[in-house]
């Protein structure tokens, strides 16, 4: 969550409710969070020095409004630039392509390439396990629930594939010069 956070006060600073907002308006299609965790993310931001507060509005409330330092565009840069790590692909993906106007044109092609490895990688390891539970013997008393896990596993290995195409899809567009 701390680079979506980075993400978003890359794009402009914003108070706590803006972020919150932000989730609600966009962020929310890859990446949910309630607004307890998105405060300790920034909290956390604050503590490691990738953000600061910007301004402090007058007032009773003292609404803070963040910005992203020198260190916390280099975090952010770094992950963007990083390989996927973590379980969750798709959010994985989705937040990078999301923020990957936020890297400049001939970084992009490379961030969209190591996502398309991973989802190689994943897609692979899937379609391995597949093959090797094909050869297994089911008991009969595990049958109707071995049915039900390898439709799972299928339908694990078509959205794989699909994301697979759709990335290489948006990656050869962005491949090609433009003239």
């Amino acid at each position: 969550m701390a680079h979506v956070i980075l993400g978003l006060l890359l794009i402009t600073p914003q108070s706590f409710y803006d972020l919150i907002k932000g989730f609600e308006a966009g962020v929310a299609l890859f990446y949910s969070a309630s607004s307890g965790s998105i405060k300790r993310a920034l909290d956390t931001l604050l503590t490691r020095g990738l953000i600061e507060v910007a301004s402090t509005e007058a007032g009773g409330r003292g609404r803070k409004v963040y910005r992203v330092t020198d260190a916390g565009r280099q975090e952010f840069h770094a992950w963007m630039t990083g390989e996927l790590n973590g379980g969750d692909l798709e959010t994985a993906a989705l937040s990078r392509l999301y923020f990957l106007g936020l890297l400049e044109p001939d970084e992009r092609v490379p961030a969209l390439r190591r996502v398309t490895g991973r989802i190689e990688n994943d897609l692979a390891r899937l379609s391995a396990l597949a093959a090797h539970l094909r050869d297994l013997e089911v008991p009969e008393e595990h049958r109707d629930l071995a049915t039900h896990q390898h439709a799972m596993l299928d339908y694990g290995i078509a959205a794989h594939r699909f994301t697979l195409d759709w990335f290489r899809d948006h990656l050869n567009r962005h491949e090609r010069p433009t003239h």
